[in-house]
């Protein structure tokens, strides 16, 4: 598979921005460069195991326009308590930096989970 910059002009491309594991506590992908061509995201997320005690996992998009000191939420999906997946369309505009970051809560919890995004370009 090409780079974002091999598919800019050409409509579509997609990635993973989370790669499917377990995770028990509160996280962030860090910066991911190249949105700056894109128009749209749609976001997927796929929780494919959730366990614990009133276990809830919050996952956002955001991005950042000063190179990552501050950062806003472009998309939210809704509270996961077990396995679920959704979809999220980002339409607002948004800069080249994105992350995607979430909060695990509950007693002892596990969420396995993904999150690819389908990016349309200019």
């Amino acid at each position: 598979m090409g780079t974002k910059d091999d598919f800019r002009g050409v409509g579509y491309w997609n990635e993973t921005l989370v790669a499917s594991a377990a995770r028990t506590t509160t996280g962030n992908t860090g910066n991911i460069f190249g949105y700056g061509a894109a128009t749209s995201l749609r976001v997927l997320l796929d929780v494919s195991a959730a366990s614990g005690t009133t276990p809830s996992l919050t996952v956002l998009v955001e991005d950042s326009f000063d190179g990552g000191t501050n950062w806003n939420t472009i998309g939210t999906f809704a509270a996961k308590t077990a396995v679920s997946r959704e979809a999220i369309n980002i339409t607002t505009p948004f800069s080249e930096l994105i992350r995607v970051s979430w909060t695990i809560t509950g007693t002892t919890p596990s969420f396995t989970f993904s999150v690819n995004t389908i990016a349309r370009t200019r």
